[in-house]
């Protein structure tokens, strides 16, 4: 990020999605997924939770630097506005499987029975994981670009 950049919030948010989905993605390393002791399990989670929330975060911010008002910024109304306006398909992100990360997303900051955290680290790794790489790679182009 140049000195200039310094005042765009998105830009700002983005560096630490990238942080935190580099993180996520490092968990799963070279271990299968039944490898995982409970407490990884639970780490995994929780990295998760904090890259989704910083990765809707940053398509707000986008939103907003693109002009676009937001009277109610939740992650449902961005995600259905990143949608409406093509973002989603620009990124190659499925809204669906966003939306369905949301609210995994939820269900998982309510409840802590481990047989929902092995069903919701499955997704993660084999679903979840793709779209939030989409989403990585259209803002590192974004950002290299200078938009």
């Amino acid at each position: 990020m140049e000195f200039g950049d310094k005042d765009i919030r998105w830009k700002q948010r983005f560096q630490n999605f990238s942080r935190a989905f580099n993180l996520l993605r490092e968990a799963f390393g070279a271990k299968g997924l039944d490898e995982f002791s409970e407490l990884e399990r639970e780490g995994i989670i929780q990295r998760f939770e904090y890259t989704f929330e910083l990765g809707w975060k940053t398509l707000k911010d986008y939103l907003e630097f693109s002009g676009v008002k937001l009277i109610e910024a939740t992650p449902r109304k961005v995600i259905k506005e990143c949608a409406a306006l093509n973002i989603f398909s620009e990124a190659g992100i499925n809204p669906d499987a966003y939306m369905d990360m949301m609210l995994t997303r939820n269900a998982l900051s309510h409840t802590y029975d481990f047989e929902h955290f092995k069903l919701a680290i499955v997704k993660i790794k084999k679903q979840y994981l793709c779209e939030l790489e989409k989403q990585y790679t259209f803002f590192i182009n974004k950002d290299l670009d200078g938009d």
